[in-house]
């Protein structure tokens, strides 16, 4: 009777337009990849009409940001005052550039406003990606390489330290939620490592992590080097995803 059953199918099928007519079993090897392609489309149709509908989508065209993420920068901004003309800041993990966008505006706008002091920023993604005017780009550059971290402290030869290291990190989702968990919050200790040996005393430091079990241990370990330590989530980060942010100010210095 299975037999008889998928017999029938593989000709329906074969007789339809445009579809393949390559034999489907059902209790098979093709039947789940057929499965595992339906999801995949289903997720694509899910996302692209989420896309459709978000406003910080539309507005980041209106506004000319590369992303919708630079509203995240700006929200945490606009509460916490992080963000000042003149500060030296490193924005790991860049790409596309949306939060080096929002750091040129606010910390180095004598590009455009001579009258203001003028900060310098450097972004760097292990990803390809467009200049910003304004900015020092080191794309295709890995922060967990030495050679990265060598031309980051070079192009700081001539300031005092870093202000503020801001992280929008994040590795390529697995599909499984404690291993992507795992994997941001080890970008996220790398960066926070960049910072410990890059920021001045007072220094800020910011970085994404997807909510889980570890949330409490990187918070313990920030509050020994900074003197205030928060998570916080912009209304722009999506109520159904587990991403918060790690605020760490007031950075103490490392004792010799």
């Amino acid at each position: 009777m299975q037999k008889l059953g998928t017999y029938y199918l593989d000709v329906a099928l074969r007789g339809s337009r445009g579809i393949s007519t390559s034999p489907i079993r059902m209790n098979g090897k093709s039947n789940s990849l057929f499965l595992k392609s339906t999801r995949r489309k289903k997720s694509s149709h899910e996302w692209l009409q989420r896309q459709l509908h978000d406003p910080y989508v539309k507005w980041a065209r209106v506004e000319q940001y590369r992303c919708r993420s630079a509203f995240k920068l700006l929200e945490i901004d606009d509460k916490h005052k992080i963000l000042s003309p003149g500060m030296n800041v490193v924005d790991c993990g860049a790409a596309p550039g949306s939060w080096t966008q929002v750091l040129v505006k606010r910390c180095n706008p004598a590009i455009n406003d001579p009258s203001q002091p003028a900060g310098s920023i450097i972004s760097l993604d292990i990803q390809d990606f467009l200049p910003v005017e304004g900015a020092h780009i080191l794309a295709k550059s890995d922060i967990t390489a030495k050679e990265t971290q060598d031309a980051v402290l070079n192009l700081l030869q001539s300031t005092d330290g870093v202000d503020a290291v801001v992280s929008d990190m994040a590795p390529s989702p697995s599909g499984f939620q404690e291993m992507d968990h795992e994997n941001i919050v080890k970008l996220s200790y790398t960066a926070l490592r960049f910072s410990l040996k890059t920021s001045k005393v007072g220094g800020t430091f910011l970085t994404k992590i997807w909510d889980g079990r570890l949330r409490l241990k990187m918070e313990e370990d920030l509050k020994r080097y900074y003197g205030r330590v928060q998570v916080v989530k912009p209304k722009s980060s999506r109520s159904d995803s587990a991403e918060v942010f790690l605020l760490a100010r007031d950075f103490k210095g490392l004792k010799a």
